[in-house]
């Protein structure tokens, strides 16, 4: 049903039960009408100018349809790679990616209480931060080795910054732009916890313009922190009887226009977008929330806009492993789509070019790197 259809099936019983009122008059037992023509004429007026704003919606929505991604047949992303577990695009268009290297991520990698089981390891000695030519998919460079132990989360902000998460080590850190040293770095290492100063596997990590950083906590905790620029804690997401129910929220996307954040609420197998305060009041209003029954287990979002692109992950042999195309405003799918050359297999980041021509997908086991052309409605007309 497409949006002008359900617009006209919602008003139409109004519109029929007005005209009929109108047009019978109803007249009393003096012959007068009941209703004065002023009052049909307001109503009249009213249901033109709602006609008017629907047509005018209708128009908005038809000239804003997102672009369709589709495989780039040249991509070759780089192998003999680690599990590969974040991505994202720097302000040049050139993706990066966050590989856990020689380490994998077992069920023995952490105890019950979720301490991490491979100290005597040590860290991952490959450079597990790699940044690729965005034609070609060859590596341009890299780094990170002997920093990282379960690498998880990237996001690149505005300014440049890479944010990295890694679930071993319970950490957040921000690298300045060319920076091998963090310059913040938020929660406790190797130590997981539940109150302001720790995280327990934080999965991923948004900063928003103004410099808010909003943090996934993640795989134990199932809440969201927002922190201000110099890492203070300004909130947890959900309060304590609020009537939202994360169950590990696994990737975000900011939407600044709507000014809300999207969550990959991986267990609960929706998209679920909460108003976090970012420009306006931090009163809440119910989240906008994307739950279908072929979404499956979401673990990637990134936006487009005010749409969201998303790929979900190995939910149930009913339930095909791909990527969608999500309109928040009106909780919906508004496409499917997945790879030509072959199927999606455990797909787990996503990422968005600043121009807004191509998305990154990576992928655990096979640690693979794909690249999509992002292709307007109107190119192949």
């Amino acid at each position: 049903m497409t949006l002008s259809t359900s617009y006209l099936t919602l008003f139409l019983p109004l519109l029929v039960l007005v005209v009929v009122l109108s047009e019978a008059r109803i007249i009393n037992n003096y012959g007068r009408p009941r209703l004065g023509e002023t009052f049909y004429e307001e109503i009249r007026e009213l249901l033109r100018q709602r006609l008017d704003e629907i047509e005018n919606e209708v128009s908005v929505f038809e000239e804003e349809q997102p672009p369709r991604p589709e495989e780039n047949p040249t991509w070759h992303g780089p192998e003999s790679l680690g599990q590969i577990s974040g991505v994202a695009v720097d302000r040049n268009g050139r993706p990066v990616i966050f590989h856990r290297g020689h380490h994998t991520w077992e069920y023995s990698t952490f105890n019950a209480s979720y301490h991490y089981q491979e100290l005597t390891r040590g860290p991952i000695l490959q450079n597990t931060v790699l940044t690729l030519d965005p034609v070609t998919g060859e590596v341009i460079e890299g780094w990170g080795k002997s920093l990282f132990y379960m690498p998880h989360g990237l996001h690149i902000d505005v300014y440049g910054n890479v944010w990295l998460t890694d679930v071993a080590l319970h950490q957040v850190f921000k690298f300045r732009r060319n920076a091998r040293n963090p310059s913040l770095v938020l929660g406790q290492r190797f130590q997981p916890g539940s109150d302001s100063a720790h995280f327990c596997q934080p999965t991923t990590v948004a900063v928003a313009p103004a410099g808010e950083i909003i943090v996934a906590d993640g795989y134990c905790n199932s809440r969201i922190m927002v922190f201000n620029a110099a890492g203070g804690l300004l909130e947890v997401i959900p309060q304590p009887g609020e009537f939202l129910s994360l169950q590990v929220p696994h990737g975000l996307a900011l939407l600044p226009e709507l000014d809300v954040v999207c969550i990959a609420d991986r267990e609960n197998m929706r998209v679920t977008c909460p108003n976090v305060g970012l420009k306006r009041s931090r009163t809440r209003s119910p989240p906008l929330t994307i739950q279908q029954p072929d979404l499956g287990r979401v673990f990637g979002v990134a936006s487009y806009g005010n749409y969201i692109y998303a790929v979900n992950g190995p939910t149930s042999p009913m339930i095909p492993v791909r990527g969608f195309t999500l309109d928040p405003r009106t909780e919906r799918v508004v496409d499917h789509w997945s790879p030509l050359s072959s199927k999606f297999t455990q797909p787990h980041a996503i990422a968005v070019c600043p121009n807004e021509t191509a998305l990154y997908v990576v992928e655990i086991e096979p640690n693979k790197v794909w690249k999509f052309d992002l292709i307007r409605p109107d190119s192949k007309k």
